[in-house]
Parts: structure tokens; C-alpha cells; sequence
């Protein structure tokens, strides 16, 4: 991870990620995008339950578009890129990407997307289900670079 803006996880394509095609079933790239948010904020010191328990909020995907490219198959090694795009008061903006690594090789971020998305995650307060502001260390964070 460079700054608080920018993440990457890698997964790899498993058996159970496929459809009856042999590629990879839309529905699993949402998972492997909500996976690497959640561990963006655990890089940063963030728990879901953590925040849920302490602060009394959640992150919630209020709209997502998605645009899928070209399709990845069994056995590819993937990485999930995070960039924070905009930070507001009760959400953000992030876009996101799935690309191909190729094995043995260094990530090129000049690398073709196989699918890439723009989510809008907003605060949620648990307790009364209105939004809620981010955290102040959340803002600090994202707003130092």
C-alpha cells in the first residue's frame, strides 16, 4: 500500500469461483471487491466489529457500477485494486479493478482490467440506521495525501 488511497489484495481463481462456462462467475468479483475493502481498512487499523462495537457504524454499499471486460478463469492469480476516489462527510467514492497478474512477474498498473467498478459506500449509524459521519481518523487519513 502506497498511501491511505490506494490497496491491493491478490486471490487466486479456485474451482468453486467458475461457472458452468469454466470463467468466472460475475457475482465473484463483487466478493473479491468487498474483500479488499475490508482488508484496506484493516491495513489502516480498522476492524469491522471494531467500528460496529466502538463507534456504533457501518459501511454500506449504497450504488455500484460495474463493467466487466474480459473474463478470468480457473487458476488465474488476480489482483483487487482499491483507489479512494472521493472522500465526503458520510461516504465515499472508490473506484475499484480486477486485473490479471501474470505468475512470476511484477503488477503493471498499465494492465488491462478484467472488470473495474465505481462504489459509493456510505456510514451508517447501526442504532438508528441514518448516516453518520466518518470517522475523524478515517477523514486524517484520507485527507494527508
Amino acid at each position: 500500500m502506497s498511501d491511505a488511497r490506494h490497496f491491493s489484495i491478490q486471490s487466486r481463481v479456485y474451482y468453486e469461483d467458475t461457472d458452468a462456462g469454466g470463467i468466472v462467475y460475475h457475482a465473484n468479483y463483487l466478493r473479491w471487491m468487498e474483500r479488499a475493502r475490508t482488508e484496506w481498512l484493516r491495513a489502516l487499523g480498522a476492524r469491522h466489529v471494531e467500528l460496529a462495537e466502538r463507534d456504533a457504524i457501518q459501511f454500506v454499499v449504497s450504488s455500484l457500477e460495474i463493467r466487466y471486460l474480459r473474463p478470468a478463469r480457473l487458476d488465474d492469480l488476480l489482483q483487487i485494486d482499491l483507489t479512494v476516489d472521493q472522500a465526503r462527510k458520510a461516504s465515499l467514492r472508490l473506484n475499484q479493478r480486477v486485473v490479471l497478474i501474470e505468475e512470476d512477474k511484477a503488477p503493471n498498473p498499465d494492465t488491462p482490467a478484467l472488470t473495474h467498478a465505481s462504489v459509493r459506500v456510505a456510514v451508517m449509524n447501526r442504532l438508528t440506521g441514518r448516516a453518520a459521519p466518518l470517522p475523524p481518523w478515517l477523514s486524517r487519513l484520507l485527507e494527508s495525501k
